[in-house]
C-alpha cells in the first residue's frame, strides 16, 4: 500500500473513534437548562418528559468500546501499514507460487511471527494427520468401500478438483470426466493416482489441416472417425478418410481405441466410444483435426501431499466403478 493511502486509512480510523468520543463527551452534557431529572415541561398522553441522562452502564460500555478500539488497532494490522505490536497476519501476503509459499512460513515460524493462517493449518495436520496416515496405509480399492473415506476424498475433490471437473466429476469441454470408465492414461487405482500425483501435459496432437491437404482432408478424417463411434455419414467421405488415418494410427492405434489400450502413456483417446473431451459434432472433431488439441493437469503432489492424494485417488477410483 503507498504511503498516501496509508495515512488515508490511518486519519478516517483515528478521526472516527476520536469524534465517537466527542460525541458520547457531548451527548453526556446538559444543554436542557434544567437539573438532571427534572421536567422538561412537556407532557402527553398522561407522559411527562424528564431531563434524563443517557443511563451509566451505556456510555460507560460505550466509552470502553472506544477504548477497545484504540488497543485493537494497536496489537493488530489495520492502520495502514501499520504491522502491530503483536506481529500478527491473517496469512502471507503477495505469494504468487508454492515455493514462495513455503519460504514465508518457515520465515514466520524463525521470526516468532504470529501467522493465523499457517498456525490453523499446523493445527489441522496435527489433529487429521494420523487419520490421513491410516488411510495412506490401506490400498485405494479398500478406500473405495470406506464410506468415511469417502467422505473426505469428496470434500478434498470439492475444495481442489472440482472447479476443471464440476462439483459432480462430470467434466466440460476441456476437462474430463470422472464418473465413466473412459481414461485417457487408464483406470487402475495406480495410473489414477499417479495421474492426480504427477499430473499430465499432453505429448499434443498436432494441426494436421496441412498434412491432409487442407479443408476437405480434413472433412474426410473426420468422417471416418466419427463413424467408428457408430455415426452416420457421408461414406464416401469416410472411406477417402479411411486411407489418410493412417497417419493417426501411430496414437490412436490402427483401430481408433486409444493408446490406453495399446498399453502406451500418450493420452490419445479412443475414438470408437462415442465420448469426446473437446465435443462430438462433426465441427468440433474438425477443428480437433486441423487444429490439434493439448491438455495439461498439474500436479498435486507437493500440493496436498501423497497421503491426501490417496484419499482422493479411492474417490475418484469409486465414482467410476457404480
Amino acid at each position: 500500500m503507498s504511503s498516501f493511502w496509508s495515512i488515508w486509512i490511518t486519519v478516517l480510523t483515528l478521526g472516527t473513534l476520536v469524534g465517537c468520543y466527542l460525541l458520547l463527551r457531548w451527548c453526556l452534557k446538559n444543554f436542557a437548562g434544567v437539573e438532571e431529572g427534572a421536567s422538561m415541561g412537556h407532557t402527553f398522553d398522561g407522559i411527562e418528559e424528564l431531563n434524563n441522562p443517557l443511563p451509566k452502564w451505556w456510555s460507560t460500555f460505550f466509552l470502553l468500546t472506544i477504548i477497545w478500539g484504540f488497543g485493537y488497532l494497536l496489537l493488530y494490522p489495520g492502520l495502514g501499514n501499520f504491522e502491530g505490536l503483536l506481529g500478527w497476519k491473517s496469512s502471507n501476503q503477495g505469494i504468487l507460487n508454492l515455493s514462495e509459499s513455503k519460504a514465508s512460513v518457515a520465515n514466520a515460524k524463525e521470526s516468532g511471527m504470529l501467522v493465523q493462517y499457517d498456525r490453523e493449518v499446523a493445527a489441522a495436520d496435527e489433529k487429521y494427520g494420523p487419520i490421513f496416515e491410516a488411510y495412506a496405509a490401506q490400498s485405494i480399492e479398500t478406500l473405495a468401500g470406506n464410506e468415511e473415506a469417502l467422505k473426505v476424498g469428496q470434500r478434498l475433490f470439492l475444495q481442489n478438483c472440482s472447479q476443471c471437473h464440476g462439483s459432480d466429476a462430470r467434466g466440460t469441454t476441456g476437462f474430463p470426466d470422472l464418473t465413466d470408465k473412459d481414461w485417457l492414461y487408464g483406470g487402475s487405482p495406480e495410473m489414477i493416482k499417479a495421474t492426480i500425483m504427477h499430473g499430465r501435459k499432453a505429448n499434443g496432437m498436432m494441426a494436421w489441416s496441412a498434412a491432409l491437404g487442407g479443408e476437405q482432408g480434413v472433412k474426410e478424417v473426420a468422417a471416418f472417425v466419427l463413424s467408428l463411434s457408430g455415426r452416420e455419414v457421408d461414406t464416401t467421405a469416410a472411406e477417402a478418410g479411411k486411407v489418410k488415418f493412417a497417419m493417426c494410427a501411430a496414437c490412436h492405434g490402427p483401430e481408433g481405441k486409444g493408446s490406453a489400450e495399446m498399453g502406451i502413456p500418450l493420452g490419445a483417446p479412443n475414438l470408437t466410444d462415442n465420448v469426446w473431451l473437446y465435443g462430438g459434432s462433426p465441427r468440433a472433431v474438425e477443428t480437433s483435426i486441423a487444429n490439434g488439441r493439448a491438455g495439461v493437469m498439474p500436479a498435486w503432489d507437493k500440493i496436498l501431499g501423497e497421503q491426501k492424494v490417496h484419499v482422493i485417488s479411492a474417490y475418484v477410483y469409486s465414482l467410476s466403478q457404480n
